[in-house]
């Protein structure tokens, strides 16, 4: 578990973990960043209160450094990596375990099932379960089991990951998108199966929630340059609306007004698209919802298009290989 400032959730993800209904031994490893707020008080008391709970270093404050920081202190044939605003359902590790086993899978992971605590938040988590926000990622919006280009989180046989040098330091985003990537092309199975859920608590402001996507957009295009074959038409959908609108907007004040339909379209289209994704949900939040799924497109489109080349030629120079997780 890599943290960095999560003291507002730490203490109940961690107890998410400890008190999994599952028969076999566990520990947990959290990396610690160099976070500003109890996160390192809240991670000590947890590792003074129980055995199974360690700490290691991450000074980077990176989440793949820390990652590979935790694997390599950690000592069992399962990996199951967790977020620090993630709670893990309570027979998610005995499901993991149990789906490694009849799959054969490198990797198996579930849904990412947004839940907010306030109106901003079940907004977000709303747009983040919905089509029309994230497209058809079926760790996002659900479905079937079966293989999968990714997953959320991942629970990883050990040896998978050691084969593969762990993740790759230098995606500072998109490191697990790009971790299984890998997987999938040394012939791995990558699996996604609805039983496996993971409650995750949304980013709590408009512009946490921008940072966040303007983040995946860019760090997106770093592993599209990286790994040639890896980008789909489902992720140009973003760059194309930031481009279209841009260009609506511009030609509508210069040339015509009637190009202010295609920015009018979209508006109309998040709009009326939020309205099944609301369902059911205060009024507060539902109409926060077009604001969430607006900042989610135009953020991560925004991030792609401006994604500096000379960041993936630094990737590519320094990292000829994946980082190598210290034997131990």
């Amino acid at each position: 578990m890599p943290v960095l400032n999560e003291e507002r959730h730490l203490r109940s993800s961690v107890r998410h973990i400890l008190e999994q209904e599952y028969a076999g031994e566990l520990e947990v490893v959290i990396a610690l960043g160099p976070s500003t707020d109890r996160t390192d008080e809240i991670a000590a008391e947890l590792s003074a209160a129980d055995s199974r709970v360690r700490t290691v270093a991450n000074p980077s404050g990176r989440t793949p450094a820390g990652l590979n920081a935790a694997i390599h202190a950690s000592r069992h044939p399962v990996v199951v990596r967790v977020d620090g605003h993630g709670m893990l359902s309570a027979d998610y590790i005995a499901t993991a375990v149990r789906l490694l086993d009849e799959t054969g899978a490198a990797n198996v992971g579930g849904v990412m099932h947004a839940e907010g605590e306030n109106d901003w938040e079940h907004a977000v988590a709303a747009a983040m379960t919905a089509r029309i926000g994230v497209g058809n990622a079926a760790f996002h919006t659900g479905g079937a089991a079966g293989p999968a280009e990714t997953v959320y989180l991942g629970v990883f046989r050990r040896s998978v990951l050691e084969e593969q040098g762990g993740y790759n330091e230098e995606f500072i985003r998109a490191q697990d998108w790009e971790l299984n990537f890998r997987i999938r092309r040394a012939g791995g199975l990558v699996w996604f199966s609805p039983e496996l859920r993971v409650s995750y608590r949304p980013r709590p402001s408009v512009r946490e929630l921008a940072k966040q996507y303007r983040n995946y957009g860019r760090w997106r295009h770093v592993v599209a340059r990286y790994h040639s074959g890896s980008i789909n038409l489902r992720y140009l959908a973003p760059p194309a609306a930031v481009c279209a609108i841009a260009a609506g907007v511009v030609a509508g004040a210069l040339l015509t007004p009637w190009a202010f339909v295609i920015p009018g379209g979209y508006l109309a289209a998040v709009t009326l698209g939020s309205l099944p994704a609301g369902s059911g949900l205060p009024v507060g939040a539902r109409v926060r919802i077009p604001v969430a799924l607006t900042t989610m497109h135009m953020s991560w489109g925004w991030g792609f298009l401006t994604s500096p080349r000379k960041l993936a030629r630094r990737v590519i120079a320094s990292r000829r290989e994946p980082v190598a997780v210290p034997e131990g």
